[in-house]
């Protein structure tokens, strides 16, 4: 299976690094992707949103021209609901890791910018139960490999209007399994919505924080490629 690696805010193609041997030796064909304007200046940036790194994961979906997996990690999980939307026909199935299926309108986050960007804002800026997988080796080797994203992708609305719903969706959860998700999803009043809306889903637990790629890369790969692997 051809699969499309998402990073989430502040990542590039490079931190997946970890992951990818285990799912070529899996027999897969890794495509991980750089969102347009990572580590650009504001100058360079400005204009790039969310859509942009949406038709970044349709041109890699295009490119490859057959049945791919789209996994999106954190932020990245809105560019792949995108990318699937867009082309529901060409994406066999979406894998989330540690984030959600977003509702059309909805947004990544909100960050302080700075210079125009927005860096990265240090470990330290995310709940514990986020980061604490990640001892203080693991931290000081991945910082170097954040950069800063543009200052409107978090902040855009994704917007939604394909067949989306009918591609199967895994979710792969750090420290969710799946009764507590969906008891959580209950309060997310429109992401509840969307995902009673997919037509196949499941929900896994990784035992991880929000960062597997980095924690856990052995899991993460099993786990992803048993995922793409499942026939619906």
């Amino acid at each position: 299976m051809d699969i499309i690696l998402i990073p989430g805010l502040w990542l590039d193609a490079d931190s997946w690094n970890d992951v990818t041997p285990d799912l070529e030796r899996a027999g897969h064909t890794v495509h991980a992707l750089t969102m347009p304007g990572v580590g650009a200046s504001a100058a360079d940036s400005a204009e790039i949103g969310i859509a942009d790194w949406v038709a970044a994961g349709v041109a890699a979906v295009d490119a490859i021209g057959g049945p791919v997996a789209v996994v999106g990690h954190s932020g990245g999980g809105n560019v792949a609901w995108g990318v699937a939307d867009a082309r529901p026909d060409a994406v066999a199935r979406v894998v989330f890791v540690d984030t959600v299926p977003p509702p059309s309108g909805a947004a990544i986050s909100e960050f302080e910018v700075v210079d125009g960007v927005i860096p990265f804002p240090g470990w330290d800026f995310f709940p514990a139960e986020d980061v604490d997988d990640l001892d203080e080796a693991t931290r000081a080797r991945t910082v170097p490999l954040t950069r800063s994203v543009p200052a409107r992708v978090p902040t855009d609305p994704v917007v939604l209007d394909g067949g989306r719903h009918r591609v199967p969706v895994t979710l792969l959860m750090g420290g969710l399994d799946h009764e507590t998700l969906l008891s959580e999803l209950d309060q997310w009043g429109s992401y509840g919505d969307e995902f009673r809306n997919i037509a196949d889903t499941e929900v896994v637990r990784i035992g991880s924080g929000h960062w597997p790629q980095f924690s856990v890369p052995d899991r993460l790969a099993e786990l992803i490629d048993s995922a793409v692997s499942r026939r619906s």
